[in-house]
């Protein structure tokens, strides 16, 4: 594997910088627990927030900034639920309910545990209406591995969720499009614990990928679709096996340039009108935490997990 572009790191610690100063935009709101709170303006950024960053944690070392920037902000997450309390607080208000345990799952695969919250998660999990509940497969995929984090064990195999996504169809290459290209990432992202390691892979999702991840990946950033590029830049950094040119050799400074003055990434096109702020942080806020992901994942290739 040759070395990184000289932006990677730079994409890195900007980006991560970003977070960091933004890190009030992405605390728990005061509707965190209602019937009808937002969830995707709550729980979802935070949740991704802890998930980067427990990433970040694992393939850097403790004495590298990057390392204590995603320490501090894991920390920060872990504050914003109280410590674990709010999650046994959403189980009992919504039994059924998926997203609290994702988001534990990925606070969880960085030392974070709440046992009362595992306890509860579990007695649901046994119901016949947990075990039944009809989802997409791309999110069964991410649900089956949540499960895993929070130790609760279930029978279903990933394997047969896997071979129901879009991803594990090996499907005509010309049918890719947006929501096909969120969700074969998420595959990837599933299946190596998003970039932690994982069981890995099967070699003939990793042979397609060899072959189309280049075109889609400049597909999408010749579209200014950076949010998605970068999603496919870390899945080129998520699969061992790939190629050198699995990833366009300009892929990195088209990224690098398309941020602003302050490290951010629009999610799509242009930076965005900086003078709303809440547009401007749901504008930018993914896509900043999908650059330094994959630009950490990059960067760290080859390293152990």
């Amino acid at each position: 594997m040759s070395a990184p572009a000289p932006e990677v790191c730079d994409v890195a610690r900007a980006a991560l910088a970003w977070a960091s100063a933004h890190r009030a935009d992405f605390a728990l709101r005061e509707d965190a627990l209602a019937a009808d709170g937002q969830v995707n303006r709550s729980w979802k950024p935070l949740g991704e927030l802890a998930q980067v960053c427990a990433t970040v944690t694992r393939r850097t070392p403790p004495g590298d900034p990057l390392h204590r920037h995603a320490a501090d902000l894991l920390a920060f997450a872990w504050r914003q639920t109280g410590e674990g309390e709010l999650f046994l607080r959403l189980q009992r208000l919504e039994p059924f309910a998926t997203y609290p345990l994702e988001v534990y799952a990925a606070l969880a695969a960085a030392g974070f545990r709440h046992p009362a919250y595992e306890a509860a998660a579990a007695t649901v999990a046994r119901t016949r209406g947990w075990r039944l509940t009809e989802q997409e497969p791309t999110r069964r995929l991410g649900v089956l591995m949540a499960e895993e984090h929070g130790r609760i064990h279930r029978d279903e195999p990933a394997d047969r969720a896997l071979r129901r996504t879009w991803l594990g169809g090996l499907p005509e290459p010309w049918t890719f499009e947006r929501s096909a290209g969120y969700a074969l990432t998420h595959v990837v992202f599933h299946l190596t614990d998003w970039g932690r390691g994982g069981g890995g892979v099967p070699d003939d999702l990793t042979a397609y990928l060899a072959h189309w991840l280049p075109p889609w990946i400049d597909t999408c950033l010749d579209a200014r679709m950076w949010d998605l590029a970068c999603e496919l830049l870390a899945v080129a950094a998520s699969v061992p096996g790939l190629p050198d040119d699995a990833v366009p050799d300009d892929a990195w400074q088209r990224t690098a340039a398309a941020r602003d003055a302050s490290g951010a990434l629009p999610e799509e096109g242009d930076a965005g009108d900086p003078g709303d702020p809440g547009a401007y942080f749901a504008h930018h806020y993914h896509s900043t935490l999908m650059a330094a992901f994959a630009a950490v994942l990059t960067a760290g290739q080859g390293v152990p997990v």
